[in-house]
């Protein structure tokens, strides 16, 4: 019983190990979420070859997004947010480009929490 309880508890910690790669893959799209990573989002039409559409800057891509659309926020200089509303088709697709290169950890996996999100906005009277 005792080995079976020593097995359990190193398979256990080598379940919560992560290879490098995805380490810092989560910690880019973390990044990207929170308008940290500059990129450059492309739309591409297959058939005629040409670009349709390019947006960049500090720019999230919707993860949640319904099927053939795709929403891109971006932050402003000033603070404020612009979201555009794109959809896609058999023969229009896009590309995401990181601009510049970000140095991040991939010894550790990082969280970013939203104190607006967490704590809810109580206004006193």
């Amino acid at each position: 019983m005792k080995k079976l309880l020593v097995f359990i508890a190193c398979m256990a910690t080598l379940a919560g190990c992560s290879r490098d790669a995805d380490v810092a893959s989560r910690n880019l799209s973390n990044d990207a979420d929170n308008f940290k990573i500059l990129r450059r989002v492309v739309f591409y039409n297959g058939i005629t070859g040409d670009y349709i559409l390019e947006v960049q800057g500090y720019c999230a891509i919707g993860n949640s997004d319904a099927v053939r659309k795709l929403s891109i926020t971006c932050k402003l200089d000033n603070g404020t947010y612009k979201k555009h509303y794109l959809g896609l088709s058999d023969n229009v697709t896009f590309f995401a480009e990181q601009i510049d290169g970000v140095l991040e950890g991939t010894s550790h996996y990082k969280v970013t929490f939203k104190p607006s999100v967490i704590i809810p906005d109580v206004q006193l009277r």
